[in-house]
């Protein structure tokens, strides 16, 4: 008789790709296309910053991706339930390949202006805002319930390897070829995002199908207002992301904690990802883990306790060792968020709750980066950072006192 080894469990559980050949197909797809999206997150950074010079000018960055994220997110997942979700998706994901071809050619053609940058970065949050949960909520479409915690999982492995690797890669591009060949990579890579969308299979909406439009993203928010879990998901990752989101530093404390340059900047992006795919790689035992209101809250503080430390550092293995803490823990918190959200959430309600999370999820960071940014520059980058995670976890606790019931919060079954 052949003994299943112990360490086999805790492994990344694999049983959604190997289920569905359409969810395969769209993590694949998606996978190779956020790798040029973060060659090109990182090269407008560094772009802006060079011709700036200037922290707040990067934050200014995050406030020009929220506003339309904010909007568009919270229209898109109302689109998203009224109409197929692929179509949708599709159409959303050529906007996006488009932008990038933009970027492309203001780098080849050095037009050195930073209106244009902010331009693209609002036109790319708004085809985002409403791609984004239009896909996300195709997933339960394609895979059983039983599944949902291992493909979020797997997604976030696919979301962070793209945060690894793109980081990483175009901080050396630019560095050693400029942003033109940045942006270049990512025309190409996400061809095979609309190449995964296209072989999908119709999600027309399904159940009580309203009109997108206010007054069915009113009742999505009022759905939300009345269910304190799923409401609970959304305001500790706000938490997180607003109050303890370094990201637009990273090119001030590349040369001012390290002395380092653009490649330093891609290798501080590409370490909170690298924590994460770690975490992902034993992730097996995750599905298994009922109480996970409890497992979020803890990780959320643990990325805030990781995030203060970073501003304490000074050696840049130690920093980047302290930003792949706070990956690893985002990553937990994430799976679980974004389960709780899908499973108790019913489907024709998924749309706009998925476009409210991608408020959260991607709004959230580019608020932080304007606070971050604001904050650096009226006192210093150390005291931005250190304040930023404290604060974190400050709120979170305190939100755990106040949503108590988000700790005992069971998944099975599970109650919003």
């Amino acid at each position: 008789m052949t003994r299943r080894s112990p360490l086999r469990g805790l492994l990344t559980d694999l049983t959604p790709l190997r289920v569905s050949v359409d969810y395969r197909r769209l993590w694949f797809g998606l996978s190779v296309g956020q790798l040029g999206q973060q060659m090109t997150s990182v090269a407008v950074a560094i772009q802006v910053f060079a011709l700036t010079g200037s922290s707040f000018a990067v934050g200014v960055v995050g406030i020009c991706a929220f506003v339309p994220l904010v909007f568009f997110g919270l229209y898109g997942g109302a689109v998203a339930d009224a109409v197929d979700r692929r179509k949708l998706g599709l159409v959303a994901s050529t906007g996006l390949w488009l932008l990038s071809v933009v970027l492309a050619l203001q780098a080849v053609l050095d037009v050195g202006s930073v209106a244009l940058l902010y331009v693209v970065v609002a036109f790319q949050a708004a085809c985002f805002a409403v791609n984004n949960p239009a896909r996300s909520a195709i997933i339960p479409r394609l895979l059983p319930a039983e599944l949902l915690p291992s493909a979020n999982a797997l997604s976030t492995a696919s979301f962070n390897l793209g945060y690894t690797v793109g980081p990483l890669l175009g901080g050396i591009i630019y560095g050693a070829v400029g942003p033109g060949a940045a942006y270049g990579v990512d025309c190409v890579t996400y061809t095979a995002a609309l190449y995964a969308l296209w072989r999908l299979p119709p999600v027309p909406p399904q159940g009580d199908v309203r009109r997108a439009g206010l007054a069915s993203v009113l009742e999505g928010l009022r759905y939300l207002r009345t269910r304190p879990n799923v409401l609970m998901t959304f305001l500790v990752d706000l938490c997180a992301m607003v109050l303890a989101q370094p990201r637009a530093l990273f090119p001030a404390i590349a040369g001012a904690f390290y002395g380092g340059g653009t490649a330093t900047v891609g290798l501080l992006s590409a370490a909170p990802a690298v924590g994460a795919l770690t975490a992902v790689s034993v992730s097996g035992r995750l599905g298994r883990v009922r109480r996970q209101g409890r497992a979020v809250v803890l990780a959320v503080i643990a990325y805030g306790t990781a995030i203060a430390a970073v501003g304490l550092t000074r050696t840049l293995w130690l920093g980047v060792a302290l930003l792949a803490v706070s990956g690893a823990a985002d990553m937990v918190s994430s799976v679980y968020r974004n389960t709780i959200l899908q499973v108790a959430t019913p489907d024709e309600l998924r749309g706009r709750l998925q476009g409210v999370f991608i408020v959260v999820v991607a709004g959230g960071p580019r608020l932080g980066d304007f606070t971050a940014g604001t904050l650096a520059s009226l006192t210093s980058e150390t005291a931005a950072i250190v304040a930023g995670g404290s604060a974190c976890v400050a709120a979170v606790t305190l939100l755990a006192a106040r949503y108590r019931g988000f700790l005992r919060y069971d998944a099975t079954p599970p109650q919003p």
